[in-house]
């Protein structure tokens, strides 16, 4: 960078004012502080852009590992998962008797059953009514009707003081 001290300064505004005039000296100088303040935001702007260039290179070349490390992994798990089913395939399957199989064919669907104990539909008694019990309402203070704003401040106002 340019080594500029305090006389180099006062030289260059001396010869400036000479040079320039003292009527336009300060619409150049206004003029040159904008070219300079334009520059340095240009050269802003373009750092930053190269600094995103690069960050966005680092990213592809993270993204391009991180889905070679993932085909790796899934053809590792892959021929895992083929030596498994091939060591299965191998073993003789235990048979069951017929007295098991024969519980297990006449046992009822338990999904099914289940499904049927939550019913919620038309019918069901947890949609015809409120799932609490109105006493327990009551006791626990959870409001049962809907009241406006200006109903319930009406209604929890205090009474003014009359003198």
């Amino acid at each position: 960078m340019i080594d500029l001290g305090v006389s180099k300064l006062a030289l260059i505004a001396v010869v400036a004012l000479i040079v320039v005039g003292p009527e336009r000296l300060p619409k150049v100088a206004r003029m040159a502080g904008n070219l300079f303040g334009r520059a340095q935001r240009y050269m802003a702007e373009v750092r930053s852009e190269v600094n995103r260039q690069i960050e966005l290179d680092e990213f592809k070349k993270l993204r391009e590992a991180s889905t070679d490390a993932m085909k790796e992994m899934e053809s590792t798990l892959n021929s895992t998962v083929q030596e498994a089913n091939a060591n299965l395939s191998d073993q003789a399957e235990p048979k069951t008797d017929d007295y098991a199989s024969a519980i297990l064919e006449s046992a009822p669907d338990v999904t099914k059953v289940y499904r049927d104990a939550l019913r919620q539909g038309r019918d069901s008694w947890g949609v015809k009514r409120t799932a609490r019990p109105i006493w327990f309402k009551h006791s626990a203070g959870i409001r049962t009707r809907v009241q406006s704003g200006a109903a319930r401040v009406k209604r929890f106002k205090r009474p003014a003081l009359h003198k």
